[in-house]
C-alpha cells in the first residue's frame, strides 16, 4: 500500500469526527457571530450591525453582572482548590473508611444542579428552612440567606462549592497518588513531620492537578447559570445576576439577537480570562 493510499485511508476514519465537529461546534459558532448582528426570530431576520452589542453594553444591570460573575468565579474557584487539596490529602492518607468517604465527597457531583438549587433554596428559607431552624435550636438567629443583598451571592457560591468540590477532590487524589512515596520516606528519615510533607512535597508536586482544578473551576464559575436561576433568578434585585442570567432574561423577553450578542460577549470574555490564566499556570508549572 502506497503512502498516498495510507494517508487517504486514515482520512476516512477522521471524516466522521470532522463532520460532527463542524456540525455541532464550528457551524453554530459562526452562525452565533452572524445572528448576534441581526434582529431575528424563528422565521425571519434583519441585519443591524453592532446595534445589539451597543444595546447590551448599555444595560443598567450589565456592570453588576460583570462584577458578580468575577466575584462568583473567584470565590468558588478558590474554595474548590483549597477544600479539594485538603480533602484530597486527607483521603490519600491512611484513615479508615477511606473509600466510603471518597464516595460521600463525590456524591453531590452526581446530583442535578436544578434539584440541588431547589433543595437548598428551601433549606435556606429565613423562617421555615432547615438551616435556620437548626441554628435556632442552638440559640442562634440565622440570616435571610437568599434575601439579604449582602450575602445572597455568597450563599449561592457556597452551594456551588458543595456540589463541585467532589470533582476537585478526585483530581487532587489522582495527582497526590502519583507522587512517589520515596519522597515522603526520605523526609521522615530527615526528621520531617506530616506538615513538612504537605508543604514541601504534596503542594509542589500536585501542581499539575491544582492547575487543572483552577482552570475548570474558574471557567465553570464564569459560565454558571442553572444554579443561580434555580435559587434566586438573579434576585433580590440584581444582587445575584450573572452574565449568563442576564442573557437568559433577554431570551425570555424575546430579544433573541440581543441575547445572542450577549452569548458572544460571554464567550469572548471567558476566552480572554481563561487563556492567559492557562498560559500563566502552565508556564509557572514548567518553571518549577
Amino acid at each position: 500500500m502506497s503512502t498516498m493510499t495510507k494517508r487517504r485511508y486514515s482520512y476516512v476514519f477522521l471524516l466522521p469526527a470532522a463532520i460532527i465537529y463542524f456540525v455541532f461546534f464550528l457551524l453554530p459558532t459562526v452562525l452565533s457571530f452572524f445572528f448576534s448582528m441581526t434582529r431575528w426570530t424563528l422565521t425571519d431576520w434583519d441585519f443591524i450591525g453592532f446595534d445589539n452589542y451597543i444595546t447590551f453594553f448599555s444595560e443598567t444591570a450589565l456592570s453588576i453582572g460583570f462584577r458578580n460573575t468575577l466575584i462568583f468565579a473567584v470565590v468558588t474557584c478558590g474554595l474548590k482548590v483549597l477544600l479539594g487539596l485538603l480533602l484530597g490529602t486527607l483521603l490519600t492518607s491512611s484513615i479508615i473508611f477511606k473509600s466510603y468517604l471518597r464516595s460521600v465527597i463525590f456524591f453531590p457531583t452526581l446530583l442535578s444542579t436544578i434539584a440541588v438549587g431547589i433543595t437548598f433554596s428551601t433549606m435556606m428559607h429565613p423562617s421555615q428552612g432547615l438551616i435556620n431552624i437548626s441554628l435556632a435550636a442552638l440559640g442562634l438567629n440565622g440570616p435571610d440567606w437568599l434575601g439579604n443583598v449582602k450575602i445572597a451571592l455568597l450563599s449561592v457560591a457556597l452551594v456551588d462549592v458543595w456540589k463541585g468540590v467532589g470533582i476537585a477532590t478526585v483530581i487532587f487524589i489522582a495527582g497526590i497518588t502519583a507522587i512517589p512515596q520515596e519522597y515522603y520516606e526520605a523526609l521522615k528519615i530527615d526528621g520531617g513531620n506530616a506538615y513538612d510533607g504537605f508543604r514541601h512535597i504534596t503542594i509542589p508536586l500536585s501542581r499539575p492537578a491544582m492547575n487543572t482544578v483552577i482552570i475548570l473551576a474558574f471557567i465553570g464559575g464564569l459560565r454558571t447559570f442553572d444554579l443561580i436561576w434555580a435559587m434566586t433568578k438573579g434576585g433580590p434585585g440584581f444582587t445575584t445576576d450573572l452574565i449568563a442570567s442576564i442573557i437568559y432574561k433577554q431570551y425570555q423577553a424575546g430579544f433573541y439577537g440581543l441575547a445572542t450578542a450577549g452569548n458572544v460577549i460571554l464567550f469572548i470574555g471567558v476566552s480572554l480570562l481563561a487563556f492567559p490564566l492557562y498560559r500563566f499556570l502552565t508556564r509557572s508549572e514548567v518553571d518549577q
